[in-house]
């Protein structure tokens, strides 16, 4: 697998956020808020990146995957409807 510097950047990136909110004991809900500014960088990879290249970072890097499983969950909560969405 060869993953890009950007990519590798970005997930290094996202990763180290998430490693100092998981050690400093913030909840998901506290994480998600606090990782707004990382968004962006996640949707670039998501939108560039082949499926099997999101597994890997995913592998490599705890905290992004991490942060990945947070916005799963976001995601899903406002499909069921179980989180509203101000219109």
């Amino acid at each position: 697998m060869n993953l890009t510097a950007e990519q590798l950047q970005i997930a290094s990136m996202i990763d180290a956020k998430m490693q100092k909110l998981v050690c400093d004991g913030n909840d998901d809900i506290t994480i998600f808020a606090e990782m707004f500014d990382y968004m962006p960088g996640f949707k670039r990879l998501m939108d560039t990146a082949e499926p099997d290249t999101m597994d890997e970072l995913c592998r490599r890097f705890a905290g992004f995957f991490h942060y990945a499983k947070i916005l799963e969950m976001v995601a899903a909560g406002i499909q069921s409807g179980a989180i509203k969405v101000p219109k």
